[in-house]
């Protein structure tokens, strides 16, 4: 028997909001459809990474993360070395804004593709960038189609010196264990509005550097989209 209920009820009341909170947001992004798209208006950008006629945007997601980096000759047998965006570590976070409050939505990471396209490399890299939602589990790949460099000109992409501004296309989706099928309806997904990210100023000169790796900050919106394709 509890002696000191009033410990239990002050205790539980947070979490119960916070459930009750994460309910909310886990309902309203799985009642989202293609339909209700307009509810997230991207921004003109770039006709090099803006998706095709048709694409619908149906969720924003502000994400923050590190942007890997690897050490590596700037030609084979060189003595000099440059600083080269490692794959293998896309790592980010994405939330959004519920309720006046932070919630997880995704998370950004590099994984093996299970469930490919058509549009898909063949045969398929050890792994792709990946997109999962936090809510249902449900996943998407992507590949570069094209990107911007970061400049006061570019729409969208106004931070000069961030990592470059890209739209990907969806080469693969899979459903989470418990059927979530959230982000299976994207088919592009846009990274912009990026601070920071670029490749240290120092430390990949020489050979002597080659091996070396760099995490470094950055933060975009990452826009996600269906429709667009034929």
């Amino acid at each position: 028997m509890n002696d000191k209920p009033y410990l239990q009820t002050k205790t539980s009341l947070p979490v119960r909001s916070c459930i009750a909170a994460a309910l909310a947001l886990g309902c309203a992004l799985a009642a989202a459809k293609p339909a209700a798209a307009q509810m997230v208006k991207p921004p003109v950008t770039d006709p090099k990474i803006t998706p095709p006629v048709g694409a619908s945007a149906f969720v924003l997601g502000h994400g923050v993360g590190t942007q890997g980096y690897v050490c590596l000759p700037t030609s084979e047998g060189a003595s000099t070395a440059s600083w080269t965006i490692n794959d293998a570590r896309p790592e980010a976070t994405l939330f959004t804004s519920f309720l006046g409050q932070e919630f997880q939505i995704i998370t950004h990471f590099l994984s093996p593709n299970t469930n490919p396209n058509k549009f898909a490399p063949n045969p398929l890299p050890f792994g792709n960038v990946t997109w999962q939602c936090s809510l249902d589990s449900s996943k998407v790949w992507a590949q570069k189609v094209n990107a911007v460099p970061a400049d006061p000109n570019t729409p969208a992409c106004t931070n000069k010196g961030a990592i470059a501004c890209v739209l990907l296309q969806a080469i693969g989706t899979e459903q989470g264990p418990a059927g979530g099928k959230f982000l299976t309806q994207t088919t592009f997904i846009q990274r912009l509005n990026t601070k920071g990210g670029s490749a240290p100023a120092e430390g990949c000169s020489v050979a002597g550097d080659v091996g070396k790796q760099a995490l470094v900050s950055y933060s975009a919106d990452y826009f996600f989209y269906t429709g667009g394709v034929q």
